[in-house]
């Protein structure tokens, strides 16, 4: 009996687990570049009490053994990186990754971090930060006589200057690749940091394989599907309300047998 209760205890754990990550998703729902997590479960280990092939007599073997199981966990919450809605704003700081790739940004620990949110603004100094005033990695920096912004698909970032009608050119976008995006370390603010499951930034100009082509004047948004979220939801719910009607089933078995026994 109190095997059933720890085992149903876990599944509760569990479902409460899952349903933190569906909050947070559509929490997130209208998060520029934000990419939706799903929890992946497992079980935990089972005892044996009969081997499988263990003998029943002489010449014959059990075709099945005899395992219960002790429960479940959560192992991992997975980042799905699939593209978001492209977003028109005709801000012409604002950009998005039209395929693979991100954004860097330096942040002030003096480390590299990656983003697929490309809602950036000007500094006091002129240079190109997104909205909590780190800084694009490499800098740009838009002169102050600058009438208008001009990014192409492969990241060249010119300007046009007053009195003049050639354009100038200030600097270029770079973004990178991994080999394995869900190994990214999630810092908050659409912010990740590389670690050795991702595997090391492959850092180059847009548009060249395997990265994806910049769009300017665009937001990639949320890649939350609601539906979707409502229905794990609903999912979620129904399988913590079974694991507590199996608590509620075992304290009575238990207290029939202490009343009755």
């Amino acid at each position: 009996m109190s095997d059933a209760l720890h085992i149903a205890k876990t599944g509760l754990n569990a479902q409460q687990t899952r349903m933190s990550v569906i909050s947070n998703n559509l929490a997130n729902v209208n998060t520029v570049g934000f990419k939706r997590d799903r929890a992946s479960f497992e079980s935990l280990l089972y005892q044996t009490a009969r081997e499988v092939g263990s003998q029943t007599s002489q010449n014959t073997q059990s075709p099945t053994g005899l395992a219960i199981g002790t429960g479940v966990r959560v192992a991992a919450s997975e980042k799905l990186y699939s593209q978001g809605n492209i977003i028109s704003t005709d801000n012409s700081l604002d950009m998005t990754v039209e395929g693979s790739g991100f954004f860097q940004i330096l942040i002030p620990t003096g480390q590299i971090a990656y983003t697929r949110s490309g809602n950036f603004t000007k500094d006091s100094q002129g240079r190109v930060v997104n909205s909590n005033g780190y800084p694009l990695e490499p800098a740009i920096t838009i002169p102050p006589e600058a009438t208008s912004i001009t990014v192409s698909s492969d990241g060249i970032v010119s300007v046009a200057l007053a009195g003049q009608t050639k354009l100038q050119q200030v600097g270029t976008v770079e973004i990178a690749t991994f080999p394995n995006n869900a190994g990214l370390k999630q810092l908050g603010g659409t912010l990740a940091l590389e670690t050795q499951s991702s595997g090391a930034p492959n850092v180059g100009a847009p548009g060249s394989p395997p990265r994806g082509t910049i769009l300017q004047g665009a937001l990639e948004a949320s890649n939350v599907n609601v539906v979707e979220e409502l229905v794990s939801m609903i999912e979620t719910q129904r399988a913590y309300e079974m694991n507590s009607k199996a608590i509620s089933s075992v304290d009575g078995m238990l207290k029939y047998l202490t009343q009755n026994v």
